[in-house]
């Protein structure tokens, strides 16, 4: 039997009130994907709202693309799959071996604070089950508690999008908080390694990965814990 891995995207796409979009990064769910799919995984999309999550258009710009993003322009089944994602609503931790979010700017605004979404982590957690995450998705944890109702991130080591590489994009106004204070807040162990660099960190369950270029480290981590 394959293990089945759960990819859940935001449906979120205003970035604030610039009338810009913003979603999915298209590298953050690109490269992960491929790896799980290269390795033989059940792979299920999922998104808040369910159908085709919202790209980011500013990651399909020329300098963001790399193989897996070329492999994934012409890759016409998993635009498919993309574009059907089931609705978080009808997913159980039960169904699956471990949970993956992609980051783009989107899940700031929906992800973190979904209350599906974070009792779908706690249960990854609670049943031993790896929860990776990469650059904004670590947001994502933010919310989600332990059995004894601390932060699950309290005192473990967690990476995500920094604080400077949010003020080289010159989006610290836009969004509605940073990823690097929000984790330290509530206690974890923030990591990070120059800006843009690949950097990924596992902490237990919980794997994260600081921007786009780590994608591929959280999931070959979350890959690795799987097989061990």
């Amino acid at each position: 039997m394959s293990k089945k891995i759960l990819m859940v995207l935001t449906s979120h796409d205003k970035l604030g009130d610039t009338g810009n979009k913003t979603g999915f990064w298209v590298e953050e769910f690109a490269a992960p994907y491929y790896v799980f799919k290269d390795a033989g995984l059940d792979i299920t999309l999922a998104s808040p709202l369910g159908g085709q999550p919202p790209i980011d258009p500013s990651s399909e710009m020329e300098d963001f693309v790399t193989g897996a993003t070329k492999r994934f322009d012409e890759d016409a089944e998993t635009k498919q799959q993309l574009a059907n994602t089931v609705a978080l609503s009808s997913v159980n931790e039960a169904d699956y071996d471990a949970i993956f979010y992609p980051g783009g700017h989107g899940p700031l605004w929906d992800l973190a604070t979904d209350t599906k979404s974070i009792k779908l982590i706690e249960d990854f957690l609670a049943a031993n089950k790896p929860v990776g995450a990469v650059c904004h998705a670590s947001a994502v944890l933010l919310d989600v508690k332990d059995s004894a109702g601390e932060f699950a991130v309290k005192g473990k080591a967690v990476s995500g999008f920094t604080n400077s590489e949010e003020a080289a994009v010159q989006l610290t106004d836009i969004v509605p908080f940073l990823v690097e204070d929000e984790l330290i807040k509530r206690g974890a162990d923030y990591q990070k390694v120059d800006d843009w660099n690949a950097f990924a960190v596992q902490d237990g369950l919980i794997i994260s990965g600081q921007n786009p270029a780590s994608s591929e480290l959280v999931a070959e981590k979350l890959l690795a814990h799987l097989n061990a």
